[in-house]
């Protein structure tokens, strides 16, 4: 049965993702909040599920001819340095820390688009 909710909680997520809002941003505190995964754990799985998702939505942008591959470089090897630095930086800190990070990450991602929906609607 506890597998039912999780899949539950990875429905959500997904959901929520499908929306335009990352999935994370749900799928995170469940796992943590009402499942009792570690915080290091429910982010890793956060970010190993996004990796079907991102492929699937690279084929869909290449048969759209969305993808400049002349430039695709230039994205790819900041990503990717960027996601080694931040897989070393989230080991090194404590669960407890790690958790209040993001969800300091979660407000200010909140008035960001709170401002910007003001700003939209002037």
């Amino acid at each position: 049965m506890k597998y039912v909710w999780f899949g539950i909680a990875g429905v959500l997520g997904g959901v929520l993702g499908g929306m335009g809002m990352g999935g994370g941003t749900l799928l995170i505190p469940l796992l943590n909040i009402f499942y009792k995964v570690g915080q290091h754990t429910a982010q890793a799985v956060n970010l190993l599920s996004f990796i079907p998702m991102a492929v699937v939505a690279l084929i869909i942008h290449i048969k759209n001819k969305l993808v400049n591959f002349k430039r695709i470089i230039w994205i790819i090897l900041p990503g990717v340095v960027s996601c080694i630095a931040g897989c070393y930086i989230a080991k090194s800190l404590s669960g407890y820390l790690l958790a209040r990070c993001f969800g300091g990450f979660l407000v200010l991602l909140s008035v960001f688009q709170f401002v910007s929906e003001i700003k939209r609607k002037n």
